[in-house]
């Protein structure tokens, strides 16, 4: 069967995060291996098209991938009717313009998150999408990994009974940047930059648990700013305005309660560097990224709390893994073929513009329960 083609303009991809995950293990992995499978047996082809500011580092990215176009002009690519997807990995502040751009242009749209900076700023692209009438999407990697996606097998199989609650932690720590460089873009730590753990990271927690448990409808959360000052990539001293950290506790539909602590404040004691405990009637599982772990109501022990005696029990060792029983691609090429599909179908995206905005509708929430210490309904923000 003939072989289509699709080329994808890509904003962003020499940073850190576009780079790895979008471009080298995702539309790279995909061209070189001959195109998404379509339902006919054919195969649709993936043409990036990288922008970006830096002459030099697109050019070079060309170069060593064999990626036929690059330019550091936007308004160049999104008027190419050629190229009819728009990807977006730039720093959040820069996103609402980009994507109201690409929109205008009438492009494809699909982004990395947040989507915007504030709710009114994500409600605003999501209507510009709507009324262009054009397919749109944003990333939710975490749910097409094999830790996750196995919990949410377990969800759907009834295995938990009535769940109860939900612990998750996640974090690990980020170099100061004075002996260490930092792992992490220091614009992550300045809130004028769109940084803050709270705007980047309870966007996901909102979709993990929409998705697997049921929508979140109260949040409580104190934020906090751990490490005051920080040394960016040039090595020059500067201080943190964002939240490093974040302890939150968020209600969900249904009764079940979810505590979630977050940190780039945090040296890591458990197997991934993030972990979801789940408690049901029937059984709990403990899920990361990769990993599952499961303890039915038959096979769960009966500790007595003795503070006279060391504990004789080897507490992780009574939990059994869930298997893999399929082979599961990287999360984020999965979501891109899941898109990829949908464009081609012209249907609609599952994860769209406006699961962006319930993010950051937890987002405003968990950052006015921070300051007014209180807990705040979703629908306040709504």
């Amino acid at each position: 069967m003939a072989q289509q083609s699709v080329r994808i303009v890509m904003n962003g991809v020499t940073g850190r995060m576009g780079y790895r995950q979008h471009l080298l293990r995702s539309i790279l992995a995909i061209r070189d291996e001959g195109g998404v499978e379509l339902p006919d047996g054919s195969r649709l082809q993936v043409e990036p098209v990288i922008v970006g500011r830096n002459a030099d580092k697109l050019a070079e990215l060309a170069e060593r991938h064999g990626i036929a176009e690059w330019t550091v002009d936007v308004d160049e690519a999104l008027a190419d009717e050629t190229a009819p997807i728009y990807f977006d990995a730039l720093v959040t502040s820069e996103r609402k313009k980009s994507l109201l751009k690409a929109i205008a242009a009438g492009k494809a749209i699909y982004t990395e998150k947040p989507i915007a900076e504030t709710v009114g700023e994500g409600v605003e692209i999501a209507r510009a999408a709507d009324a262009a009438g054009i397919l749109n999407g944003v990333v939710h990697d975490k749910l097409y990994l094999p830790g996750l996606l196995k919990l949410r097998r377990l969800v759907d199989a009834g295995y938990f009974g009535r769940i109860l609650s939900v612990r998750g932690e996640f974090g690990y720590w980020v170099f100061e940047g004075d002996l260490i460089p930092a792992q992490r873009p220091s614009w992550n730590y300045r809130a004028e930059d769109g940084g803050g753990m709270v705007l980047d990271m309870y966007c996901h927690w909102n979709y993990v648990l929409e998705n697997i448990l049921g929508k979140v409808e109260k949040v409580t959360t104190r934020a906090v700013t751990h490490i005051p000052k920080r040394w960016d990539e040039k090595g020059e001293a500067y201080e943190a305005t964002a939240d490093d950290a974040a302890y939150g506790i968020f209600e969900l539909e249904g009764g079940i309660v979810a505590q979630i602590n977050s940190s780039w404040a945090v040296r890591v004691n458990r197997d991934e560097l993030v972990e979801f405990q789940v408690d049901g009637t029937e059984g709990s599982a403990v899920a990361g990224l990769f990993g599952c772990k499961v303890q039915s109501r038959v096979r769960t022990p009966k500790p007595v709390w003795n503070p006279d005696l060391p504990t004789d029990q080897v507490f992780r060792d009574q939990w059994s893994e869930v298997p893999d029983n399929q082979e599961f691609a990287n999360g984020f090429r999965a979501q891109w073929e899941e898109f990829l599909l949908d464009w081609h179908a012209g249907r609609p995206h599952r994860h769209d513009l406006w699961s962006g905005v319930r993010g950051l509708q937890l987002v405003d929430a968990a950052l006015e329960s921070s300051r007014e210490g209180r807990t705040v309904s979703i629908e306040e923000t709504a």
